[in-house]
Order: structure tokens, then C-alpha cells, then sequence
């Protein structure tokens, strides 16, 4: 399992996020191609209601220890709960209005 994988998995068991996306950063960074050494994550979860950053920090670097430890060299975390990401970003955006399967038809080009 590579460890990007390693990482969305545990943090999904123990955070029970609303939003996770865990983003591999090495291709930016003076290191071999493939490289699973520099992660962002950015994680929405009810168990950062009521905490401090740090403390948010602490607890996903704490499930990630044994990462930090032997194969991540930089991890950027953005952490929040469900109002600070909905008032940062919204939530997700509408998905478009449905066509209801019609296509145009297609235009006649005259010469």
C-alpha cells in the first residue's frame, strides 16, 4: 500500500471527516520521480469543533506518526470544522442545470 493510501485511510478511521483530500507535493520538490514525501492535507471534520489549530495538529500528526517518522519529510495540514469550511468555501458548489438528456440539435453550416 503506497503511502498516500496509508494516509487517507487513517485519517478517515479516525476522524470521520465531512471532507479529506490528501494531495502528493513531491513532484514540486528536489526529489526522485514517484516519491511519496511531501503531502498537503486538507481535512473537515466534527472533531475539531470546540479545538485549537494546534491542537488539530497534534491529533492528525499523532495518527500519522508512524509516517512522520519513516517516510513523510513535509506534511501541510488545513484543518477545519464543517461552518469554518462552508464559510471559507461555500460547500460544494451545484452541480449544472440538467438538459433533461436533449442535445441541440445540430446546426446546418450553408456554403
Amino acid at each position: 500500500m503506497n503511502i498516500q493510501t496509508r494516509i487517507e485511510e487513517k485519517l478517515i478511521n479516525h476522524f470521520l471527516p465531512d471532507y479529506l483530500e490528501v494531495i502528493n507535493e513531491s513532484h514540486k520538490h528536489n526529489v526522485p520521480q514517484g516519491s511519496e514525501t511531501h503531502f498537503k492535507v486538507v481535512l473537515v471534520s466534527p472533531s475539531f469543533v470546540g479545538e485549537r489549530l494546534i491542537n488539530r495538529h497534534r491529533a492528525v500528526n499523532a495518527v500519522l506518526k508512524d509516517e512522520l517518522a519513516d517516510h513523510i519529510h513535509a506534511l501541510a495540514l488545513h484543518t477545519y470544522t464543517d461552518s469554518e469550511w462552508r464559510g471559507l468555501y461555500g460547500g460544494a458548489p451545484d452541480s449544472p442545470a440538467c438538459l433533461g438528456g436533449m442535445k441541440k440539435p445540430a446546426q446546418s453550416v450553408s456554403a
